[in-house]
């Protein structure tokens, strides 16, 4: 009797359940294979010759045949000392394929796939390709994606195998939104966060495809903007997407708990240590009462503290902070307490994942090497420095315990991303025009952490190229090396010359505190001044005519909060710089640059307010007179509402040309505010500004002609008010300007109106 695997093994457990049949073979036959060794199919089946044997042990062995995923089909027959085995066998993957797609290539989904051509079909298998093929998916927003594996048979038993794809519709963030929170509000909450919800642009922006796993990055920005601003108590109690009926769109929900806004109360640093002098620490607390809370400031603390300890040669050190809170006074003290940690020792730092960037880029981001006393917060800190250079998709720092008790291993796990842009773009502006810019940039040029930044922006009027390299770690140190090359041609309707820059700039940069750096550079230059009419010039820009060589030295003192500071709320950037012309050359001067800007937000963060004042004086040595090409102009925008050459000396008599000025002031304000009836994943908000300034001041009013010249270069300080819709899309920040002048001269040409575009793609 010929019994399939089913029927047979049902008989046989039965049987052997009322009387313990046992099976003795002397023989053995295999049918139906055509690829697979007869020895190995007996040798999965585990039954020897003349061996007696039990149904549960031939059962076993036909489930190892099974479970070896070579056979579609397996039978073992009995027949009395005879076992007869019949298989038939998967066939062989011809080749693989991928059909429907047309949002993901086949390379990349074929990365997921484990099927391989010329091995053995499975249908398990393939099941799982398209599981895997349907996840990808998934993370690119298209959760109702669906994948089929199909076969194809072929002569010689073998198959095609296809997954039909049926991409389905991106599943976007249809609505964000919050429950529990009091202070800030929806909107200002939804910019805090990464993803974004489907708007005007839902073709284009990214942001706005649901993601399952960028909710979790999504809760830690959340997290990071409340504890920044003093909610000590914050919680996310969950967060939860909900699909849409059409599976097509999610709907967030966030629910928060905000608690109380809490502010610094007595700040102290502590210490029983004899060799620590507690008021020096003291002094190096920058937090004061009243302040609002932030960890941020507690962690920056904790490193001038640790700091501090390191130069007095100190190891070992560390600063705890012992938080006592005043609930009913909104306040935590905060006891930074000086003491010995925990002898350790660094052994050795390993780095894995770095197929491309160099060990030592990585490396250069810790302030210990091996043998250092080892320090948790420098290891975050260095994590931190890992991630922001970019280089990097994931980066993890970890430590574990090394060879010896005192010894710890710390391992770099990172995941290289690219690192450069080739960029084609767009700009247009309303005083200049359309034209077109071609960029390439390449921020890890090579593995080694340089920049390398080559740029050609073509315009109806204007015309330039830049050439710019950067070594980021001089000597290896924190030391900016930098190279730059330009080229610049003006040619402006509106002028009676041309002019043409080309010159070769170097500079070093290098931090002097915690938010100042400071800037040292030598630049020489041929700048060149070309008359179309020279009947028209005046006598001023004539004596600048031809060639003149600029060979100069200079630096630049920045000192800057805005975004990096203790108050996230909050900021100032002052900028001071000098340059000096006379190291050879045509010309010989000094000029010198100030800037001021204070930022801050009111209104819960909804309006944001900033305030600039900048001057500019350019002092000529010797008997020389200063340059057009180095004298002061409305540019970039000094004053809003007038054209770049719109304000400033003129030569009454000499048509309409803008001399320039050795010297210039500004004030700006401005309140940035979101248009309440806009959703803000448009990305559009307001402005209302006013500026004030002045350009003015020549050396020589004649010209070397005295007499023939009537030149206007006194101080008149002119004004415009207006309004702006700054919008921030994929394609490019846009900002529209609508202007008027209040005061201004006759001459004085005016811009109502500005747009400004720069796409990149």
């Amino acid at each position: 009797m010929r019994l399939t695997a089913l029927t047979w093994l049902s008989v046989v457990i039965m049987a052997g359940a009322a009387q313990a049949q046992n099976f003795r073979f002397t023989s053995f036959e295999v049918q139906g294979n055509t690829r697979i060794e007869t020895a190995t199919i007996l040798t999965n089946l585990g039954v020897a010759r003349g061996e007696a044997i039990s149904a549960g042990r031939l059962n076993d062995g036909f489930q190892r045949l099974q479970a070896t995923g070579l056979f579609e089909r397996v039978e073992i027959v009995p027949q009395g000392s005879k076992l007869l085995v019949i298989v038939d066998e998967y066939p062989i993957i011809n080749r693989i394929n991928i059909e429907g797609n047309d949002r993901l290539d086949d390379e990349d989904l074929l990365t997921v796939v484990t099927s391989t051509p010329r091995r053995t079909y499975s249908p398990a298998q393939a099941e799982r390709d398209a599981a895997a093929i349907t996840e990808a998916y998934s993370q690119s927003g298209r959760l109702s994606a669906t994948v089929a594996p199909k076969i194809i048979e072929r002569s010689g038993n073998r198959v095609d195998l296809v997954f039909e794809v049926a991409e389905g519709r991106v599943s976007e963030v249809e609505r964000i939104s919050f429950v529990g929170n009091r202070e800030f509000s929806d909107r200002r909450l939804r910019r805090v966060l990464e993803t974004s919800q489907a708007g005007f642009f839902r073709l284009l922006i990214g942001s706005d495809t649901f993601v399952a796993d960028r909710i979790a990055f999504d809760e830690q920005l959340l997290r990071d903007f409340y504890l920044s601003r003093g909610y000590a108590d914050f919680q996310i109690l969950s967060s939860t997407p909900e699909l849409s009926p059409s599976r097509d769109s999610f709907f967030i929900t966030f629910q928060v708990q905000e608690g109380q806004q809490f502010r610094f109360g007595d700040v102290r640093a502590v210490s029983d240590l004899p060799e620590i002098d507690v008021a020096r620490y003291q002094s190096e607390i920058k937090v004061g009462q009243g302040d609002i809370f932030s960890p941020q400031a507690v962690e920056r603390t904790i490193e001038r503290l640790e700091l501090l300890a390191t130069r007095d040669g100190l190891t070992f050190i560390r600063a705890t902070p012992r938080i006592t809170r005043d609930d009913r006074g909104l306040l935590l003290d905060v006891d930074f307490v000086i003491e010995k940690g925990e002898r350790l020792f660094v052994e050795r730092i390993d780095i894995e994942g770095n197929a491309t960037t160099l060990d030592r880029v990585i490396r250069r981001q810790f302030d210990t090497v091996e043998g250092d006393p080892f320090n948790p917060r420098e290891i975050r800190a260095a994590s931190e420095r890992i991630r922001a250079l970019g280089y990097f998709s994931q980066a993890e720092v970890t430590a574990r315990e090394g060879t010896a008790s005192d010894t710890v291993i710390v391992d770099v796990d990172v995941e290289e991303q690219l690192t450069g842009t080739l960029g084609f773009g767009v700009n247009y502006s309303v005083e200049s025009g359309a034209g077109v810019a071609v960029s390439f940039t390449e921020r890890n040029f090579l593995g080694r952490g340089q920049t390398v930044d080559v740029s050609i922006d073509t315009g109806s009027e204007n015309t330039s190229s830049n050439l710019t390299f950067i070594e980021p770690f001089f000597l290896n140190r924190d030391l900016a090396l930098s190279f730059g090359a330009f080229y610049q041609e003006t040619s402006d309707d509106s002028q009676t010359f041309d002019t043409r820059t080309v010159g070769f700039r170097t500079g070093l940069g290098f931090p002097v505190g915690e938010y100042s750096r400071l800037n040292v550079s030598y630049s020489i230059a041929d700048d060149k001044l070309t008359a179309r009419d020279a009947t028209e010039l005046s006598q001023i820009l004539s004596a600048d005519q031809g060639s003149n060589l600029t060979s100069a030295v200079g630096y630049t003192y920045t000192f800057n909060t805005i975004g990096t500071g203790l108050d996230p709320t909050r900021g100032v950037r002052l900028q001071f710089g000098q340059e000096f012309a006379g190291l050879g050359g045509d010309t010989e001067f000094v000029k010198t640059t100030a800037l001021a800007e204070a930022q801050r937000t009111i209104a819960n963060d909804e309006i944001t307010l900033k305030a600039e004042i900048e001057a500019g004086l350019l002092t000529s040595l010797g008997d020389t007179n200063s340059l057009q090409a180095n004298r002061f102009f409305n540019r970039p925008a000094i004053i809003r509402g007038f054209e770049t050459a719109g304000i400033g000396p003129r030569d009454l008599n000499a048509g309409d040309d803008a001399l320039g000025g050795n010297r210039y002031f500004a004030a700006r304000v401005e309140a940035q505010f979101p248009i309440g009836f806009l959703p803000e994943e448009y990305g559009i908000s307001g402005a209302v500004f006013a500026d004030v300034g002045s350009v003015w001041g020549l050396d020589d009013t004649a010209g070397g002609t005295a007499g023939t010249q009537e030149v206007d270069d006194g101080f008149f300080l002119n004004s415009a008010v207006g309004v702006g819709i700054l919008w921030d899309t994929q394609i490019g920040p846009l900002r529209f300007n609508f202007t008027r002048a209040v005061k201004k001269r006759t001459y004085d040409r005016v811009q109502n109106f500005d747009l400004t575009i720069e796409t990149r793609f």
